[in-house]
C-alpha cells in the first residue's frame, strides 16, 4: 500500500473506526488508542484488498477485535462517557437525547444499532462482523429499538 492510498483510506475511514470503538467501549481515550492501532495495522497489512468495501469491512472487524482485547485488559481504565458527551455539539436537543439514549444501551445492542443505522450495514453483514447469527442481530436490533423508544418517550414526558 502506498502512502497516498493509506492517507486516502485513513482520511475516509478514521471517523468510522473511532465511532465503532467509542460505541463499543464508551471511552474516548480508549477509542482514540484503538483507532491509532487499527490504522497502524492497516499500514502494515501486507495482503492486498479486493475492494474498498473489503477494506471497510476489514477495518471494522479489526476495530471490534481490538475493542474486545481492550475490554479484557487488566490495565483498562474507566472514563465517564458524560464528560465526552458534554464536549459534543448537537444540532438539536433531540440529537443529544438520541445520543444519550444510544450510549445508555448495553454494548450488545449499541454496536448493532450503530452499524445498522450509521454505517448502513445489513443484518447479514453485521452478523459476519460480530460473529453472531443473523437472527440474533435482528433480535438485538428489535430489542434496542424498543429500549430506545421507551427511553426517548420518558425523556419527552419529562420535558
Amino acid at each position: 500500500m502506498t502512502d497516498t492510498q493509506f492517507t486516502y483510506l485513513a482520511t475516509k475511514y478514521i471517523d468510522t473506526v473511532f465511532r465503532v470503538a467509542l460505541n463499543f467501549l464508551k471511552n474516548k481515550a480508549d477509542a482514540e488508542d484503538i483507532t491509532q492501532t487499527v490504522f497502524l495495522k492497516l499500514y502494515r497489512e501486507p495482503k492486498p484488498f479486493d475492494s474498498e468495501a473489503h477494506i471497510k469491512h476489514w477495518l471494522i472487524r479489526v476495530t471490534l477485535n481490538e475493542c474486545k482485547k481492550t475490554v479484557c485488559s487488566p490495565f483498562r481504565s474507566a472514563e465517564n462517557i458524560d464528560d465526552y458527551a458534554n464536549s459534543l455539539r448537537f444540532d438539536t436537543p433531540e440529537h443529544s437525547d438520541l445520543f444519550d439514549a444510544v450510549m445508555d444501551l448495553p454494548q450488545k445492542y449499541r454496536v448493532p444499532i450503530f452499524l445498522y443505522y450509521y454505517e448502513n450495514y445489513s443484518t447479514a453483514e453485521i452478523s459476519k462482523l460480530l460473529s453472531i447469527p443473523t437472527p440474533t442481530v435482528a433480535t438485538r436490533l428489535h430489542r434496542a429499538r424498543a429500549l430506545l423508544k421507551t427511553k426517548l418517550q420518558e425523556v419527552n414526558d419529562h420535558v
